[in-house]
């Protein structure tokens, strides 16, 4: 049976839920899988580290059955979940930092993307999701959400909306 879904608790009896999700995404056959991070911790820096190590969701635990169903819904369909309330706060942190970052990376960056790292970049900016890149591309959604993390990393960054704006300041995309 395949996984089609991992949920981590950062505070976990064995070990650490973040270096759980580093170990996941280092297994090259489970790059593509949705994790969602179920925790009670809500500081930024905490939840920046486990978005940084590869979750692609984070919800504090407080939530309702139907708010954790959803989540996991979405997940599926290949949306990123991020709890209301953290998303407040990442937002409160991140936009002096988005500002500088681009033009300070931007000769190393440009040369990092692959060909096809760009036409799915292009077509991320064009406004199509995953499943629609994989129909126009003919490849999987999971090559496709595969390639979208590996240009996260590449541009240094955590959404679709930040990765537009990062390849638009350094002249990758129009």
């Amino acid at each position: 049976m395949a996984v089609k879904l991992v949920l981590v608790d950062l505070g976990l009896p064995d070990g650490n839920g973040i270096e759980f999700i580093s170990y996941i995404r280092e297994e090259k056959q489970h790059c593509e899988i949705p994790i969602m991070v179920v925790s009670a911790w809500n500081s930024a820096e905490v939840i920046l580290k486990a978005l940084s190590a590869g979750a692609t969701g984070y919800v504090l635990k407080e939530r309702d059955d139907f708010e954790l169903i959803f989540a996991i819904r979405s997940l599926l369909r290949g949306g990123v979940i991020i709890d209301p309330f953290i998303a407040n706060q990442i937002l409160k942190n991140v936009h002096a930092e988005d500002v500088v970052k681009p033009e300070a990376q931007s000769c190393q960056l440009e040369t990092n993307l692959s060909a096809r790292e760009l036409e799915i970049l292009n077509l991320v900016a064009a406004g199509n999701s995953s499943r629609e890149i994989s129909e126009q591309l003919n490849i999987s959604k999971f090559t496709v959400d595969c390639h979208i993390k590996n240009i996260y990393h590449k541009l240094s960054v955590n959404s679709r909306t930040k990765a537009i704006n990062v390849a638009k300041t350094i002249g990758l995309i129009s």
